[in-house]
Parts: structure tokens; C-alpha cells; sequence
């Protein structure tokens, strides 16, 4: 059975997310008002670092108090100590770092592919944002229209008007990397980085299994059937709030075509290429994901084992 990647981004959060005590006021002004509880700061969905060579993204509660009131504010949890963890949003200064000396405002993405922060504060960031990017979007009642507002510590909306309660949303996407012997598909959208081929993805539909929305997905992009699903690992990936159900999947035919609505190419690629796009070393200076991107993983244990990842 193939290994799963003992982490990938943002999969790490050390949290207890204490869902028994959100409806607890008491126990989260506790929390909140404790001396060890710490926040993050983000302004919309940029977090905010301290400068330094450790970039800490945690504030006091007295330190927040210069940005002014947050507009969202979410209890993510308790850490091991019992101390809380909170998120804070704020619509502060435009993105102009001489206008705030103090404070590196860096998007979430660009701190997972630099390694700024320690994977589970990476992880917790994700939830953080996924979150604070839910209550800005989900302002007002999707059943009536009037505003909403927020309960049980930042995880729940409700509309006084139709009494309707709305809670956060996550969407499941399959990314999969599919596979014909010692060759693997990837593919490349025209916003992706020079160079770079990723596994094929797509969202889940409503009445759809993930191993039914694999094998739709590859077709609809690549042309290729395939056929074989076998689970991988997961990946919370927050942009906004998506969770990737990685997959490998076994081709059944090889002829591509590619969507070009979807994709700018899609090609075979050998497991030798596919070991020196993670390496950085290929002839034609093609690349893979990053480390953060459960795609990197896909590819790695592809190139570990070659077909036999297909094995259950």
C-alpha cells in the first residue's frame, strides 16, 4: 500500500477545536480574555506577520487593539496548555508596506511556498483564513436575503428574519495523477507559473462519488478514460476552502485531448521527467509543485514506486 506523506501543507493543526463549548459564552470570553490566548490578525485575507527573523503571526489581545474593532472575529481553538486561538479580521491601510513598518503582510500562499511559519501554524492560518473568507462572502441569509448574523463563536450565521442557521462551507476537489505504466499525465493552466505541470483537478458535483468525478474530470479535460481509483491523502487547501482528495488512477486509453477552455496542455511525462521536475533539473527547465501542494506528494510516490501506487 502506498505511504501516505506524513504532512502536507496545511493538513497539520494541533488545535482542539472544542465544537462542545462554541455555544459556551462564557467559556469563550474565558479564552478569550486569558493573558496566554493569542490572535491572528488578517487584513481581508492577508495575514499579518511581526517583522523579524521568526515572522510570528500570533498576537496579544492588547496588540490588536491598534488595528481597531476586527469586522469577523472566529475561535479556532484550544491549544495543549488550554490557552485560546482566535482569528481577526480587519479592512486596515491598502497593501503598502511603508505605510506599516511593524508588520509584514505577506498572502497565505506565498508563506506556505517560502516556509515562514511551522507547519501546524501553517495549518492553523488555513483554517483562519478559510473562515474569516466564509463570513465576508456569507453576510446575508442565502434562504431570505436580510443580513445574518454571527453565533457559536464565528461558526455559525443566523437570520433573524426567516430563522434560517448557515454554517461554513467546504468544497471536495479531486486532483488526481493518472498513470499508463512508467508514464503519468499532468497538465498546465495558463495562470500556473512558466514551466510547471500539475495533476489534472476538479470540483466534486451534487449526486457525484469522488471516483466517479476523477474519471468525469479526466476525461473533460484530457480525453483520457480512465479506470482504478485508489485514495492517496488529503489536503485542506484554503483558497478559499477546498478540501483536495488526492487519487491515483490507472489510464485506459492514452489519446489526449485536451480542453483548452480548462487547460493549456496536458502531456504524457515519463517517471524519469517526472522525478527531475521535482528535482528541478529538467532538460526543457519544466517544474512540478511545490512541497506545500498534495500534487508534489502525488508525484513523489509516483516516482517512488511507479505503478504499483495503483495497488490497494
Amino acid at each position: 500500500m502506498t505511504a501516505i506523506p506524513a504532512s502536507i501543507g496545511f493538513d497539520t493543526n494541533p488545535l482542539d477545536r472544542r465544537s462542545d463549548k462554541r455555544n459556551d459564552h462564557a467559556f469563550i470570553e474565558r479564552l478569550r480574555n486569558d493573558p496566554g490566548s493569542r490572535f491572528l490578525v488578517f487584513n481581508g485575507d492577508i495575514p499579518l506577520l511581526k517583522q523579524g527573523s521568526e515572522r510570528d503571526p500570533w498576537f496579544l489581545a492588547s496588540e490588536t487593539t491598534a488595528f481597531g474593532e476586527p469586522t469577523q472575529s472566529v475561535f479556532l481553538g484550544e491549544e495543549s496548555d488550554g490557552t485560546g486561538r482566535f482569528a481577526l479580521g480587519f479592512t486596515l491601510m491598502p497593501e503598502d508596506s511603508s505605510a506599516d513598518p511593524i508588520h509584514d503582510r505577506i498572502d497565505l500562499r506565498s508563506i506556505a511556498m517560502q516556509g515562514l511559519v511551522a507547519p501546524g501554524t501553517l495549518g492553523i492560518l488555513g483554517e483562519a483564513k478559510s473562515m474569516l473568507d466564509w463570513h465576508r462572502r456569507h453576510s446575508f441569509c442565502a434562504n431570505c436575503g436580510s443580513a445574518s448574523r454571527v453565533a457559536a463563536a464565528g461558526w455559525q450565521r443566523i437570520c433573524d428574519v426567516c430563522s434560517a442557521h448557515h454554517f461554513p462551507r467546504v468544497d471536495p476537489v479531486v486532483i488526481m495523477l493518472v498513470i499508463d505504466g512508467e508514464r503519468c499525465l499532468l497538465g498546465r493552466q495558463r495562470q500556473f507559473a512558466p514551466g510547471m505541470y500539475s495533476a489534472l483537478a476538479g470540483f466534486v458535483e451534487p449526486g457525484e462519488t469522488a471516483e466517479s468525478a476523477v474519471r468525469r474530470e479526466v476525461m473533460e479535460e484530457a480525453g483520457v478514460n480512465c479506470e482504478g481509483v485508489v485514495y492517496f491523502a488529503s489536503q485542506p487547501w484554503p483558497f478559499p476552502s477546498s478540501l483536495m482528495i488526492g487519487c491515483f488512477a490507472q489510464a485506459s486509453d492514452t489519446n489526449i485531448v485536451v480542453d483548452t477552455d480548462e487547460l493549456e496542455d496536458a502531456r504524457w511525462f515519463s517517471r524519469k521527467e517526472a522525478a527531475e521536475m521535482l528535482a528541478g533539473t529538467h532538460a526543457l527547465e519544466l517544474s512540478a509543485p511545490q512541497p506545500f501542494a498534495i500534487a508534489h506528494h502525488l508525484l513523489q510516490a509516483y516516482v517512488a514506486k511507479g505503478a504499483s501506487v495503483l495497488s490497494s
